[in-house]
């Protein structure tokens, strides 16, 4: 059975509530939280949440389909590959694309501004239909713009049949310290990248390129180390003490680059609702999130179960929904507030309770009336039974009910 399933789905969660707390960062500023010990400097570094996705998604596909794509390549498993990943982040992303274009003329009429977006115009609309927006060294993100990451994990699904060749052969032949070597190996681009990097966005110079292929590589192979040590009771008792310590590390992270002079971001904007840059250097966390990963798939106890939690799988369900819907649905309340000239006090604070609540009920509604069922329907097309799920950071499971659901053994095909 495979044991670790249920809390790798509640790190979904984890994930997109840090992005979305990132994204609100001047609301919650505005009602006082921004106040609290250290809160803003973890809050600040929210953006890595995508890495940790990025890390997820190599772990779970190495997973599940390892096996099946690894040992021998053909065009038939890689089209199918790339369809049954389409299937899964296709249909949001679509939705969403129309709804940002929509947004920004609504947000117009309600504020009676023009429309100044540089990106809202064909092309931007058609590398973003091709899921290519974020390709290149110094890429403009647009539409919705959370999408760039989805960019980034379509090209590294692309990637991904020919990454499985080797990591098969990684995990026959090589020791458990050679897998941690090339898992060392793999991270170190993305580690000298952030010390050296200016940009805090990590945008130029191929930076999204470096975050999603490193962070999906190093995914993938804790998978093949956490294979190798997952039968060991000494191994899950050390990992259940450094399911705590890691994170734990994370926030320590974000309170010294907080505090580090060199670290300091630039000011780029007097608008009191942008968000605050997060300090230069926070991509030398990456690595600690996802160790985090693997350390989380070899406990059994304390954190792994709170993350395996029947509330925080359902999260992890509806996670990819409320990571692409919540920026455009903040654009929209940003308008509505100014438009009613309420900037502060009770009800701005009841305001910002709306604005977060709604977050994760339009993320309900995304998942279960287009996610899901547009899911289904495109594994149909091609003949995949609806269940088992074996999508990247998904619970697999024996009912398509998260409330249900129960970790099952992953079968060596969709």
């Amino acid at each position: 059975m495979n044991v670790f399933i249920r809390q790798l789905t509640g790190i979904r969660l984890v994930a997109a509530v840090w992005v979305l707390l990132y994204h609100s960062q001047g609301p919650l500023d505005t009602i006082g939280l921004m106040n609290i010990a250290i809160l803003p400097d973890f809050i600040r570094i929210g953006r890595l949440g995508v890495d940790l996705f990025f890390a997820l998604s190599g772990f779970i596909l190495a997973h599940t389909y390892l096996k099946s794509i690894g040992e021998r390549l053909t065009a038939n498993k890689s089209f199918r590959f790339w369809w049954l990943r389409l299937a899964r982040i296709y249909p949001v992303h679509l939705v969403m694309l129309f709804v940002a274009g929509f947004a920004i003329v609504a947000q117009s009429i309600v504020t009676g501004d023009e429309i100044n977006r540089s990106w809202l115009n064909p092309w931007d609309f058609i590398k973003n239909l091709l899921l290519i927006q974020e390709w290149g060294s110094d890429p403009q993100r647009g539409w919705n713009f959370v999408a760039w990451s989805l960019s980034m994990e379509w090209l590294a699904y692309l990637l991904f049949p020919l990454m499985a060749l080797v990591l098969w052969r990684m995990h026959k032949h090589l020791p458990t310290w050679g897998l941690v070597f090339f898992w060392l190996l793999s991270l170190a681009p993305l580690v000298i990248y952030g010390l050296g990097t200016t940009d805090p966005y990590y945008t130029e110079n191929w930076g999204s390129t470096y975050r999603v292929l490193t962070a999906f590589l190093a995914g993938a192979i804790s998978y093949l180390i956490v294979d190798r040590l997952r039968e060991s009771d000494r191994t899950a008792s050390v990992c259940d003490v450094l399911a705590f310590v890691l994170p734990a590390i994370v926030v320590a992270g974000s309170v010294f680059l907080a505090w580090l002079p060199a670290a300091a971001a630039p000011v780029t904007s007097t608008d009191p609702e942008a968000e605050p840059l997060p300090p230069f250097f926070h991509l030398t966390l990456v690595p600690v999130l996802v160790a985090w990963i693997g350390v989380l798939a070899l406990s059994r106890r304390g954190m792994s179960n709170l993350l395996a939690t029947k509330i925080m799988v359902f999260g992890g369900f509806i996670s990819y929904s409320l990571y692409m819907t919540h920026l455009v649905w903040f654009g929209l309340w940003r308008a509505g507030m100014n438009a009613i000239g309420i900037d502060g006090g009770v009800l701005y604070a009841l305001g910002v309770a709306i604005l977060l609540g709604l977050s994760f009920v339009i993320a309900y509604a995304m998942w279960r009336f287009i996610e899901e069922p547009a899911r289904v329907r495109m594994r149909n097309w091609i003949g995949v039974r609806p269940t088992p799920t074996e999508e990247a950071g998904e619970a697999i499971v024996e009912s398509e009910d998260p409330k249900t659901a129960k970790p099952i053994d992953v079968p060596d095909r969709e």
